[in-house]
């Protein structure tokens, strides 16, 4: 099974190349890297050229943000699966695709997800808060549940079937999108209880109160448009399940 790992950056030197070495240490032989910047005005291009030999691609053009950037991602994918991998983030450890692509051939299913660590920016060794995660039920996103998007893979034909990230959303182009196929078009998943994915503490929806407003309106839109029934009641409780990844 070829697993296909898409990044997108854009002006990210201080950590793409955490990120690309993540992915590059694996001990799972087929996986297909796609690596998409988006016309970087810093050093980060010269640094991902380092690793050009070693992924299966690379463009550099601009875009209309990451979502479009992923979106171009997932048109070049080839392989059987497609996962998302953020410029700030790293895989956990050098054996989570391997255990991603085993959970595919037993499970038999159209999508997996797994945990992950907040980590501080500076200190990756320091774990911030934990998203641990569990099965659920696709009714369980109409009370606020919802995996951590960074480590959700899919099967590729289902990007053909039901589309890809739709840029009006926002910062939540993410959570419209795992709404569309968790909730609305009921695909099969299954949760793999490991850590995936060691985030870096941040991201574009937290920079001050008037992103995580902008980011609330876009949830709440994304919340309507998948005909979440309650959808104010959905936004309410997404917000307090993550008082305990505190914890």
């Amino acid at each position: 099974m070829k697993v296909t790992i898409i990044t997108v950056v854009y002006n990210g030197e201080q950590h793409i190349a955490d990120c690309i070495e993540s992915v590059l240490a694996q001990t799972y032989s087929n996986i297909e890297y796609i690596l998409i910047d988006g016309n970087s005005t810093d050093r980060t291009y010269p640094i991902v050229q380092q690793y050009k030999d070693r992924l299966s691609v690379l463009l550099s053009e601009p875009d209309q943000g990451m979502y479009d950037a992923l979106n171009k991602g997932i048109a070049l994918a080839t392989g059987e699966v497609i996962g998302i991998l953020n410029a700030d983030d790293m895989l956990a450890n050098e054996y989570v695709i391997a255990e991603v692509a085993e959970k595919f051939e037993t499970a038999k299913v159209a999508s997996l997800y797994g945990d992950l660590n907040y980590v501080a920016p500076d200190n990756t060794a320091r774990v911030l808060r934990k998203w641990r995660s569990s099965s659920a039920k696709p009714t369980d996103l109409a009370f606020g549940w919802m995996p951590a998007h960074p480590t959700l893979y899919v099967r590729a034909e289902l990007f053909k079937r039901f589309g890809g990230y739709q840029l009006n959303y926002g910062s939540a182009a993410d959570y419209e999108l795992m709404l569309r196929f968790l909730y609305k078009h009921r695909i099969s998943s299954v949760h793999l209880p490991m850590l995936m994915v060691n985030m870096r503490n941040g991201g574009m929806s937290n920079q001050s109160l008037k992103h995580r407003y902008a980011a609330m309106q876009h949830d709440y839109a994304a919340l309507r448009h998948n005909q979440i029934p309650v959808p104010l009641l959905a936004l309410f409780l997404k917000k307090l399940r993550k008082i305990k990844q505190f914890f």
